[in-house]
């Protein structure tokens, strides 16, 4: 039998791009249709014989008239120029950008779930309410928590809600704080959440193995301190081996301990946040429970509590009263953080890809990703060391300073070439205290033989860094679009305006 390949390799996928695909002004010829109305009998009324003038465009809007058959084409050939999670490995440290199982997109297309419109009574919609609730309940038993909202639209709408309920946990209490800490290795997105939640941040640096530095951590207590926030395993991909430590320290000065979920996928089914001493616990569905990742959603970002906050969470909630379900409000909410009942389709996703692994094979899944994150960090200690040597969680992180010092080639470098390889970028430059940093987070979804085929490639590329560093200042080459600016374009924006579009 023929050596097994690597399925996670997407050097085949058509990316030709060697034209510019027009735009779809480009393409327009006026009087083209892609759309069909049927023919109605009614008689034709003008514009402004039903719209007050001053709310009429005084110039007409041009449009793209395109066909069907063309409209189709030009958006296909675009998505055949993106690399996606179902073409191959995708690596995106901290992103956890994992393979979406089928049978969930089945499910969530059930027209017994798709076509209920989301203003229906309880009464007309059990089946929905039953099945949030068992979603609540799954992630509340995953985690060691009371109570959860569904609500929450995405991580970082999770992320101040969980702010909003501390806010409003410590407010009940009549005490006022203004400071919540944050680890310096911590997501992007916490600094910025605790300023939309109100607070302050004090930033609290790691130690020299990478974890929050609990001497750090106790000196900048006090009783003006709402909580923490962070992750476990952290964003170096290292577990927290001083969380119990940690969390009587904010306890002892009666702050709340935040858990950001964006790292659960390491531990599910193997050890839960709640049993670490943590108050409040958002989760990212599509990093743990396979749920579509990015792009502005849909998304969803569910917050579980402990009994004590269990009042404050958003409401209405599908909620069991004796022999049927009803949209209850905690006594003391905080009110709706999403419209209607957050995106309920995706919720359903969830509770299909939980159901289907049941809490064995949910465990397996963490034990998954962190041996191939452990594999990889070994395959590639010789040219790529981590940046703590010892073993990791779901996610390694490595560093290229070597590379840079040596042959001038930097992380960005590596992960640009990687795509002409085949394979999505990892994270670079991140976390900020990795100089040099490369992410890699294989999840548990990628085979040894992709695994292999990834190492071969870093290895084919720092080769390069020795023999042809410009190459790889040049990569990638074999994409649509090569090389640019990224640090430019964030920070120099050009607006500009097509001129078929005035």
């Amino acid at each position: 039998m023929a050596k097994a390949q690597p399925g996670g390799r997407a050097a085949s996928i058509p990316l030709m791009g060697h034209e510019v695909e027009p735009t779809m002004f480009e393409l327009s010829v006026r009087g083209r249709s892609a759309a069909q109305f049927r023919t109605t009998g009614i008689e034709p009324r003008a514009l402004d014989t039903m719209v007050p003038a001053h709310h009429l465009n005084p110039e007409p809007v041009i449009t793209a008239d395109l066909a069907e058959r063309d409209l189709v084409g030009h958006v296909t050939r675009l998505t055949h120029r993106q690399f996606s999670v179902d073409l191959g490995a995708y690596p995106l440290g901290s992103c956890t950008m994992k393979y979406n199982p089928k049978f969930c997109d089945a499910i969530a297309a059930d027209p017994g779930l798709s076509s209920v419109h989301p203003g229906a009574p309880a009464s007309l919609s059990q089946g929905w309410l039953a099945l949030l609730a068992t979603l609540e309940q799954r992630l509340c038993a995953l985690t060691g928590m009371a109570a959860a909202t569904l609500q929450p639209a995405a991580g970082a709408a999770g992320e101040l809600t969980g702010l909003l309920l501390m806010r409003a946990y410590h407010e009940a209490r009549g005490e006022v704080r203004t400071r919540v800490i944050i680890p310096d290795s911590a997501h992007g997105t916490n600094p910025a959440s605790v300023t939309l939640g109100g607070y302050e941040v004090t930033t609290v640096a790691s130690n020299e193995r990478g974890l929050v530095d609990l001497d750090a951590l106790r000196a900048a207590l006090g009783p003006d301190v709402a909580g923490i926030m962070l992750t476990n395993p952290n964003t170096v991909g290292l577990f927290e081996e001083q969380i119990t430590e940690i969390a009587a320290a904010v306890h002892d000065v009666g702050g709340l301990l935040y858990y950001d979920g964006a790292n659960l996928n390491a531990i599910v089914g193997v050890v839960r946040p709640g049993d670490m001493g943590f108050d409040i616990v958002h989760m990212n569905l599509h990093k743990t429970f396979a749920t579509p990742h990015g792009g502005g959603g849909p998304g969803a970002g569910p917050v579980a509590v402990s009994s004590r906050l269990a009042d404050f969470l958003p409401g209405p909630k599908a909620t069991r009263v004796e022999d049927h379900y009803e949209w209850v409000s905690p006594v003391r909410s905080i009110g709706r953080v999403h419209g209607w009942h957050g995106n309920a389709l995706v919720l359903a996703r969830a509770l299909a890809y939980i159901e289907v692994h049941g809490a064995d094979g949910l465990a397996r899944v963490a034990q998954h990703a962190v041996l191939n994150a452990n594999w990889l960090r070994r395959r590639l200690a010789a040219i790529l060391p981590a940046a703590y040597d010892r073993p990791c969680m779901h996610e390694c992180v490595l560093s290229a300073t070597a590379l840079k010092s040596t042959y001038g080639v930097r992380a960005l470098d590596v992960a640009k070439a990687l795509m002409d390889e085949g394979f999505h970028a990892p994270t670079v430059y991140f976390p900020l205290i990795v100089d040099e940093a490369l992410m890699f987070e294989p999840t548990e979804t990628e085979s040894p033989q992709t695994l292999e085929a990834l190492a071969s490639a870093l290895e084919s590329i720092v080769e390069r860094a020795s023999n042809d560093p410009a190459s790889l200042h040049a990569a990638p080459e074999h994409t649509p679009v090569s090389r640019v600016d990224e640090a430019r374009a964030a920070r120099t924006l050009i607006a500009t305006e097509d001129a078929a579009s005035r």
